[in-house]
């Protein structure tokens, strides 16, 4: 989302990939690396790359688990962005700017800090989430794979989930991003599609925030456990 709108305002093509796409590459992933850079030189417009979970392929080149081919990726990527160039604009995300590599983090201009969401933020992406995944739901032309999974299309009736309710759920995900708040609702919709009679009410709606709000109360144990890693 972030990314379209960068590369809407600012007139460039766009492209995204995450940083765990790298190393499934093997050797490979150097070609890949130029081959993106020599594309960018043909988009007349310009290309803004973006890089989830960046830390995941930028990391310090000295970690003693990065493989030596995921070590020459990321000194082609440094490499092709030593100077200047108008041809691309990168644009990294990452929960743990500590872990990029010195090298990159020297390449950065502009840093960007996207805060968890607070309640009423939370709120709003509920409604979102809600509306995404559960009003919308069985809304769209069926194709091979909804043909073959016939409940997935069906229409989801909703029942008595009221603003307060949502408002209630947004109180109880403190601490949740945005992503694992569109996981919360994606779940609700799975647990609407396994009940009998596709209704979402608020009991089932709270049984399932209650599971996730434990869920990620559990991660982050585990996390504080094995020093920040899930």
């Amino acid at each position: 989302m972030a990314a379209r709108e960068l590369a809407r305002k600012s007139g460039l093509d766009y492209a995204l990939m995450t940083g765990g796409d790298v190393a499934p590459l093997g050797p490979q992933a150097v070609t890949k690396i130029h081959q993106l850079f020599d594309w960018a030189k043909k988009s007349n417009r310009g290309l803004l790359l973006f890089i989830d979970e960046a830390d995941a392929f930028l990391c310090e080149r000295n970690k003693t688990y990065m493989s030596e081919a995921q070590r020459s990726a990321l000194n082609a990527l440094l490499f092709r962005t030593g100077d200047q160039s108008k041809d691309i604009v990168l644009a990294l995300a990452t929960n743990r700017p500590g872990d990029l590599d010195s090298a990159v983090a020297d390449r950065i201009d502009e840093v960007l800090e996207f805060p968890l969401p607070g309640e009423e933020e939370r709120f709003k992406l509920l409604k979102l989430y809600l509306d995404k995944y559960i009003a919308q739901a069985g809304s769209r032309k069926s194709g091979v794979l909804q043909n073959l999974l016939k409940k997935e299309s069906q229409k989801i009736e909703i029942k008595g989930l009221t603003d307060d309710i949502l408002k209630e759920a947004a109180a109880k995900t403190e601490g949740f991003s945005g992503r694992e708040i569109a996981k919360l609702m994606a779940s609700v919709q799975a647990a609407v599609y396994g009940s009998e009679n596709c209704v979402l009410d608020p009991n089932l709606f709270r049984e399932v925030v209650d599971y996730k709000v434990a869920e990620h109360q559990q991660r982050r144990k585990l996390a504080g456990a094995d020093g920040g890693r899930v």
